[in-house]
């Protein structure tokens, strides 16, 4: 009964070829995630200046809000030896003029070691340099969508912007970037494409530390001195030791801001804790898509037993000679049970085949269709994993129907037709 074979062993098929593409395509997007959480910088400790609550009184509000982090703060940051690099922030809402045009943009006074941090690459000339920071120079650098508003039909390398009533030269120009969540150097989720970057020390001379806000009925302003600080930690995330240094260094830096600041005006995060959060739901979404997975072969396998069953009331005479002829108990129930890890067997080696197929022939396809490649991740596991389920499944199957083939009296299954 070659299709009724086939039939039950289809069952064995999809639930071995679902275990390896589900856990390929599932691992692969899973990991596409860690990697993007790690490129933000899993060994980054950031502190940021957080707005601590208005006061109630309305005449409070007219105030200038002075809170957030230091000077002091990112000096004794840098006395912190597990630190190799520390990139300060200082971040306003700024209107940048080309002439007639007009952008609003987010203006970033940093460092060099912003575009490291943040792995940005330049398209047009170069990032901020050293000098830039010591000589407080008028430079900047663009987003590539404040360049694109800009200067929208010529070269905006060496040209100037005017920003607070000073005079910008343009140094370069950033590649485009997708927007990323919050984490690694970012301040928030931010888009970088919208940026302009200018030295720190230009930042505070010729804007100040003052930013002052106007709304209805209201007049007040802010004063923050730097809004984010990202510390990298000279660690390897992929050892216990290493993550626990970063963990360290992140204590150090909540024990020193507590002492400095007498109310809460800051937070501290460190990304690493995203990863691990991250990591462990990987470990939980593969185990979520095994089990699914199984069910399949579960159901593949009582298909088996089923045929099993019959097959042994469609043999019974063939049992009784056998019997007759000298045949053992122990000889029919090997008999039938390795049928069933037969069946099993060419079952899953031929999901094995499916599953690979799958996992390696849709993201092509999915990248000729939809232009974007569908994440997957192969490893040997699923694939140990389905076939020594698949060789189980049929041995737990044939078991029930061979040792009752077995019990099977010879004499009546003589007279069987």
């Amino acid at each position: 009964h070659k299709l009724r074979s086939f039939l039950s062993v289809l069952g064995i098929i999809i639930g071995t070829a679902s275990i390896i593409a589900l856990m390929a395509f599932g691992s692969g997007s899973m990991r596409e995630a860690l990697i993007a959480i790690k490129q933000q910088g899993a060994t980054n400790v950031i502190a940021r200046s957080t707005k601590p609550p208005d006061d109630s009184s309305t005449a409070r509000r007219t105030f200038i809000a002075v809170y957030g982090l230091t000077t002091d703060d990112y000096e004794q940051f840098q006395t912190i030896s597990a630190f190799t690099q520390l990139v300060p922030m200082r971040v306003f809402n700024q209107e940048a003029r080309r002439g007639a045009i007009m952008h609003n943009a987010r203006l970033v006074g940093t460092t060099a070691g912003y575009a490291s941090v943040n792995r940005l690459e330049m398209a047009v000339g170069r990032f901020l340099n050293d000098e830039d920071e010591e000589q407080i120079r008028n430079v900047a650098v663009l987003g590539s969508n404040t360049a694109e508003v800009l200067f929208p039909f010529g070269e905006a390398e060496g040209k100037t912007i005017a920003m607070s009533g000073h005079n910008f030269q343009v140094i370069g120009i950033l590649k485009s970037r997708i927007p990323t969540a919050g984490g690694g150097g970012s301040q928030a989720a931010e888009d970088f494409n919208n940026d302009i970057y200018i030295p720190l020390s230009t930042s505070r001379r010729r804007l100040g530390e003052t930013v002052f806000i106007r709304t209805s009925g209201q007049r007040g302003g802010e004063r923050v001195k730097l809004n984010q600080i990202t510390m990298t930690v000279d660690a390897d995330v992929d050892t216990k030791e290493g993550r626990e240094k970063v963990k360290a260094a992140g204590k150090i830096v909540e024990d020193i801001l507590a002492k400095n600041h007498f109310r809460k005006d800051y937070s501290v995060t460190v990304p690493l804790d995203r990863l691990e959060q991250a990591e462990e739901t990987e470990r939980n979404f593969r185990q979520l898509l095994g089990m699914i997975a199984s069910i399949s072969l579960l159901v593949g396998g009582i298909g088996i037993m089923n045929i099993m069953l019959a097959t042994v009331t469609e043999r019974t005479r063939e049992i009784g000679i056998r019997r007759a002829l000298g045949a053992k108990k122990k000889d029919i129930i090997m008999q039938f049970l390795v049928e069933a890890v037969v069946q099993t067997s060419i079952g899953g080696v031929l999901g094995i085949l499916l599953g690979l197929t799958l996992a390696l022939g849709l993201p092509p396809i999915s990248e000729w269709i939809r232009g974007v490649p569908l994440p997957s991740a192969l490893s040997w596991e699923p694939v140990v994993l389905s076939f020594s389920a698949s060789v189980i499944v049929g041995v737990l199957s044939g078991l029930y129907p061979a040792y009752r083939a077995a019990r099977l009296d010879p004499i009546e299954a003589l007279r069987h037709v």
